[in-house]
């Protein structure tokens, strides 16, 4: 007779009436925990004093763990056990106050019945608001509904008031008609600008574009790993590469080829901040060592025929090498170290290699169509995407402080590559350092999309935007209160609000390429184009309706 043991389940952990649970989850990262946590624990606090006027009372779901020096769940494992001993049908408060790795308890909360509730705090320095819009964009892409709250001080009336209606209604819904779709027979594929984006569409689905990348899910971005036959679906294939073998591709560049490399760069005016101790300053050997990994990646592009490629840069890598930064954001740069192949040759001379960072197919997508479409026609074809990091307002306008961790094409800052410097990447996250690209975003007009994914269909918004040089004082307050080692753009997105892309967006991240003022409604028009053509699900978001009859 067969009998069957399993491990005993756990007491379950309910919510008595007027009692909500909160689940704190957290980086990989333990240093980070640590750091973190302060803050974390003042928010606990004043959402915890808030459901108290609103007359319930808050229960941690899982103790705070002083050995370890936090209270956060830090794996996947640790969110799986939670989640087993928790009443399935009580009420969640998810709160977010730093980088989390969605994967610790999205898996969890998409098999959790009762309601659930993303709460953020809106701040530069401690960025749950990116943790939060990451994590929403996961449970959509899973196709687990939730609610999503945010706050500079929870104690405001926007915040009150949607904490109120979550506890009465079990959800509470924000205003997102700022995006609205575009039907596949919207009049915009038959205009004279649609019909090029239609025939660059076909020309892909013909014969693809394909991404390499190397390793395929990173810092928890579930949303980010697209299930393949959505890659397939829009003519846009994944080519799936492994970070050791970047390693060993970097190890056959020589020491000469990586010393002309770094001094092209210095050369033309980049400004590296060298040190003397690598555990915790920048060094010259640290730099060498991303110039070759540059020309390694340049080599698989060749190798693999890639439309574009991508380095997980995080874990694992981040033990074995300097951080990837300086090489994805030189090799996506138009004006590049010339990079020999194995017979000498150039790769791709004079032209960008569109890189993904974080390998995040969801940038992959308007990456490369962009960037191609862009190229077609003959225009800048940089592109980049970057973390929604932080915003505030100035002088009555709301900026919107757009940060990536670590570097954009030289093209994209204020000077070019005379207007980089290069930053270590804090020790924190990693120990073998690595240059950043940092500089102030150019002013400028762009276009912005992000793709997601709802089952295997490919959803993209896509809008534009301002970039903005703001005053010296102002731009460099923006810098101490977020990551000062990164590269920051400041930007309007137009006809959209904070609180519309708090509300509405499917990622921690957006991408960007410049392009004329006077081209910009014509190359939306052919990029929307392209994207129906693509099997694309559009969303156009803000003013971007209004440019597609333009």
């Amino acid at each position: 007779m067969l009998k069957l043991h399993l491990p005993p389940s756990p007491a379950t952990l309910s919510a008595q009436a007027n009692e909500v649970l909160l689940v704190t989850n957290a980086d990989l990262r333990e240093p980070a925990n640590v750091t973190c946590w302060p803050t974390q624990r003042d928010y606990e606090a004043r959402l915890g004093v808030a459901l108290k006027k609103l007359g319930y009372q808050m229960k941690r779901a899982h103790a705070v763990n002083n050995e370890r020096g936090h209270g956060f769940i830090s794996s996947q494992k640790e969110g799986s056990d939670l989640f087993a001993a928790i009443d399935p049908d009580a009420p969640v408060i998810v709160l977010l106050t730093a980088w989390q790795y969605s994967h610790h308890i999205a898996p969890s909360l998409v098999h959790h019945r009762g309601p659930i509730l993303l709460l953020a705090n809106f701040d530069g320095t401690w960025p749950g608001l990116v943790g939060m819009l990451c994590m929403a964009g996961c449970l959509t892409s899973l196709e687990r509904p939730f609610s999503r709250l945010w706050s500079e001080t929870f104690d405001d009336a926007f915040f009150h008031q949607g904490l109120e209606t979550w506890l009465r209604d079990g959800a509470v819904s924000h205003k997102t008609d700022y995006l609205r779709p575009v039907a596949p027979t919207h009049p915009v594929v038959a205009s004279e600008a649609g019909q090029i984006g239609r025939q660059v569409g076909e020309h892909i689905l013909r014969h693809k574009a394909i991404v390499g990348l190397f390793d395929t899910f990173c810092m928890g971005m579930i949303n980010g790993v697209f299930p393949l036959k959505a890659m397939v679906d829009i003519g846009i294939p994944v080519e799936s590469l492994s970070q050791s073998a970047l390693l060993v591709e970097m190890a056959k560049v020589p020491p000469a080829l990586r010393e002309a490399c770094l001094a092209w760069y210095e050369v033309r005016g980049m400004q590296f901040q060298f040190g003397e101790d690598g555990r915790r300053e920048l060094t010259r050997e640290q730099v060498l060592e991303q110039c070759a990994m540059m020309i390694a990646m340049a080599r698989f592009v060749k190798r693999f025929g890639l439309s574009a490629v991508g380095v997980q840069y995080q874990q694992g890598l981040k033990d074995s090498c300097a951080a990837s930064d300086f090489a994805e954001g030189a090799i996506g740069n138009q004006e590049r170290f010339p990079i020999p192949d194995e017979n000498g040759d150039t790769i791709w001379p004079d032209r960008a290699i569109p890189c993904v960072n974080e390998v995040d197919m969801g940038s992959a997508i308007p990456q490369v169509m962009l960037g191609q479409l862009l190229e077609g026609l003959g225009l800048p074809a940089e592109t980049t995407l970057h973390d929604i990091r932080w915003g505030s307002d100035y002088q009555g306008t709301f900026y919107w402080d757009l940060e990536i961790s670590g570097a954009v094409p030289f093209a994209h800052l204020k000077g070019g590559i005379a207007g980089a410097t290069g930053y270590r990447q804090p020790a924190m996250f990693f120990p073998y350092g690595g240059s950043t690209i940092a500089g102030q975003g150019k002013a400028g007009r762009f276009i912005w999309a992000r793709a997601h994914y709802e089952g295997t269909q490919v959803v993209m918004h896509i809008g534009t935007g301002t970039g903005v040089e703001l005053p010296e004082g102002e731009f460099e307050r923006r810098r101490r209160a977020t990551n000062y080692e990164w590269p920051l753009l400041n930007a309007v997105l137009d006809g959209v609000s904070r609180n519309d892309l708090m509300a509405g967006h499917q990622s921690n991240h957006l991408t960007i390429a410049y392009v004329d003022e006077a081209l910009l409604p014509e190359v939306l028009q052919a990029f929307v184009a392209r994207a129906l053509t693509q099997n694309i699900k559009v969303y156009t978001a803000g003013d971007a309706w209004q440019l597609l009859s333009k």
